[in-house]
């Protein structure tokens, strides 16, 4: 019978496996992260792993705030899990060790919260998604009508929500005169220091004024940019992990060589030495940040959605077609390029030739459904942004309104062969309610996508250029189809 993974089986591995290089006994925690998931565990947890043979004091105590299932496939495993790193050259395997325990927030509150409000824990981090903060993704303010939101003001003592959470560890934390963690978001929200910052800060003054006073004033939340792509893990990849180390993995994590971290350096009680294992740490991470949610997140929902609609199961499948490469790199050079203000020396036309290598980079398969997931919330940073700043300089936005009109069509819930799809998001029930009241005319269904503020805020939908160019989009895709309506794009002069 093959054994589980575990502290146990580590030196029985293949030397080929990289294996923790530190005593895990002597890692005490000194990070909570809020919401691990895949990306969490390929990202973040892997610069951390990287330190600790020199400061095993930044330990990861990990929760997930609903679904038990990472917490059930680490634990019998005494927390280590296997990054793969896959490209087109092969395949190269390593084991994570730096996260000691995962609790599930529903089951366990107390347990969490006692962990964030101890003085061995300086960082908070979150790798939430854009939905788990309860904002509006249009003007990043708290979305005081969210529902968990209301129930944490309510009970504030029990929260669901992250900043319900964090607004609770620190009120104890304050109230036991211990100094606030450090609170570092990892999600993709434009400015996402200044985003959680504004979210906590009026979350905890619809609390009590005192406390906004002392979040707003002493609580640092340093903004970050992170990039790496991380496939959700299959069936199959947990059978060949585990067939290549000789030990069952319940959830090895599946990426690719290419990781960034860019952080503004703000941490009162202190840090990992992160720039010691590739992190770059910077006074302003904004034009990083820009540059990553435009060009790769940008690209990513268009190539997603038109992707998906085209029949192509994963990035690297649509990218294989030649009209959608010229049209995402038509897309970065002619229209995102121009809104990006980078600092001198930023090699941007190698960033932009490493992004088309890695979508396709064919050993990720990485799904276009996937990417696809909580467009509603992902819009407003990675599209919407560019395009205000295109539509200000009356500048094109043809390939970013195709975008647009992409995920319209797509969140009408039936795809171009009449099958239904499964629309995951937020707002799936009143984005697919509107799109039904439309019918089959794609000029009355974009009209009522338009109106939901919380993505397109109120400039959007009362811009001419904007409204008619997603308009005329997704008539061309219900009349002609998402492949041959990018082959047309891409053969159109601009």
């Amino acid at each position: 019978m093959t054994p589980r993974l575990s502290q146990a089986v580590l030196p029985g591995l293949p030397s080929s496996v990289k294996v923790p290089g530190y005593d895990r006994g002597a890692v005490t925690a000194g990070i909570v992260h809020l919401g691990i998931g895949a990306f969490h565990r390929a990202h973040q947890a892997v610069y951390t792993d990287a330190v600790l043979a020199d400061d095993p004091a930044w330990g990861i105590v990990a929760a997930s705030l609903r679904n038990p299932a990472t917490r059930d496939a680490l634990e019998p495993q005494d927390g280590l899990y296997t990054l793969s790193i896959r490209s087109d050259g092969g395949e190269s395997l390593r084991v994570i060790g730096s996260v000691l325990r995962t609790i599930v927030a529903p089951e366990a509150l107390e347990d969490l919260l006692g962990v964030m409000s101890d003085p061995a824990t300086r960082i908070v981090s979150l790798t939430v998604t854009e939905k788990g903060y309860c904002h509006d993704p249009a003007t990043g303010a708290l979305n005081e009508a969210h529902s968990d939101i209301i129930h944490d003001l309510s009970h504030p003592s029990h929260p669901r929500t992250a900043p319900g959470l964090i607004v609770e560890a620190l009120r104890r934390r304050r109230n036991a005169g211990v100094p606030p963690f450090t609170v570092m978001s990892c999600d993709n929200l434009p400015a996402n220091g200044r985003t959680v910052k504004r979210v906590l800060s009026r979350y905890a003054e619809m609390l009590d004024r005192d406390l906004r006073a002392f979040v707003r004033e002493q609580v640092a939340c340093p903004s970050t940019m992170v990039d790496r792509i991380v496939p959700a893990t299959t069936d199959e990849d947990r059978e060949r992990i585990s067939r290549l180390l000789g030990a069952t993995d319940a959830w090895p994590v599946m990426t690719e060589p290419f990781t960034q971290w860019v952080i503004e350096d703000d941490f009162p009680q202190g840090r990992p030495a992160w720039e010691k294992v590739g992190a770059q740490f910077v006074s302003d991470v904004e034009p990083f940040e820009h540059m990553k949610l435009r060009l790769l997140n940008g690209s990513h929902s268009t190539l997603a959605y038109l992707g998906y609609l085209a029949g192509y199961e994963t990035v690297a499948d649509a990218m294989a077609d030649q009209a959608f490469e010229r049209l995402i790199r038509g897309l970065m050079d002619e229209e995102v390029t121009p809104t990006l203000h980078l600092p001198p020396g930023t090699d941007l036309q190698s960033y932009k030739q490493a992004l088309v290598t890695r979508f396709k980079n064919p050993a990720l398969k990485h799904r276009t459904a996937q990417i696809a997931m909580d467009g509603s919330q992902k819009l407003p940073q990675r599209l919407l942004g560019t395009i205000r700043d295109r539509l200000a300089k009356d500048k094109s936005i043809r390939r970013l309104a195709l975008g647009v009109a992409a995920w319209m069509r797509y969140v009408t819930g039936w795809d171009e062969r009449g099958a239904p799809i499964e629309v995951r998001d937020p707002m799936a029930e009143r984005l697919r309610r509107i799109a039904d009241e439309g019918g089959s005319d794609p000029r009355a269904i974009a009209h009522g996508l338009l109106r939901v503020s919380e993505v397109f805020g109120d400039d959007l939908p009362n811009n001419p250029a904007f409204t008619s160019a997603v308009t005329d989009a997704l008539d061309t895709l219900f009349r002609k189809g998402a492949q041959a309506t990018v082959r047309e794009t891409t053969l159109s002069s601009f």
